[in-house]
């Protein structure tokens, strides 16, 4: 019975998580639609959302000297995992953390990597495709971002669920900003915070052409 309805939850996220239709890009998607964004962080044409997964897990920071004898917290990498409902359940549908980009010769990018077909993507975030603008991110949460696809890779069976996107979203953010204490002198210096976060992403890929 367990190894059905396992069967069912796979099958489900498959389903609902590649069957987003450009219409549904437009009007909803499957964590409530994607927001208003700034316009700096809107998809250019030729691009439709295929998929959304909710991310809960930590950005996380370590103590490093910052020059003149100052010390401060750095971001390192994130660690989450993104869930999507299937048949009233919470789905895992993707991990999200750091590893070396193979299409960078090995410079270490945020990945995701499919939980079911293994594989991944790796993104980079740029200044111009970020915002703290108020009107849209929450007080003490971290950007909102639009980070551009750099690396892909299919799963070790050919899977290609996640390697198809081009641009990935990273909006509705809650938390995961560095710690305003822990990290003012130098005897702090590696100490670590785990700071939790939630966010929703919302993966695109190239339109087919008709």
């Amino acid at each position: 019975m367990l190894t059905h309805v396992r069967r069912l939850l796979t099958l489900g996220m498959i389903v609902l998580g590649g069957g987003v239709s450009p219409a549904l890009a437009q009007t909803g998607s499957l964590i409530g639609g994607v927001p208003e964004v700034p316009g700096n962080l809107e998809v250019e044409a030729g691009f439709v959302l295929y998929s959304t997964g909710h991310a809960i897990g930590t950005q996380n920071y370590v103590c490093l000297p910052a020059g003149g004898g100052a010390v401060a917290w750095k971001f390192v990498a994130p660690q989450a995992t993104l869930f999507v409902p299937v048949f009233g359940f919470q789905a895992q549908l993707a991990t999200h953390f750091l590893s070396p980009n193979p299409d960078e010769p090995g410079l270490a990018r945020a990945t995701w990597q499919h939980s079911v077909d293994s594989s991944r993507v790796w993104a980079k975030a740029t200044p111009e495709h970020t915002s703290s603008d108020p009107t849209f991110v929450a007080p003490g949460a971290i950007p909102w971002l639009l980070l551009d696809v750099v690396g892909q890779e299919a799963g070790p069976d050919g899977g290609t669920f996640l390697s198809q996107a081009a641009f990935i979203q990273r909006l509705n953010t809650a938390g995961g900003q560095a710690p305003t204490t822990g990290c003012s002198q130098a005897t702090n210096i590696g100490a670590v915070a785990l700071m939790p976060y939630t966010a929703d992403y919302f993966f695109y890929k190239p339109r087919r052409a008709r």
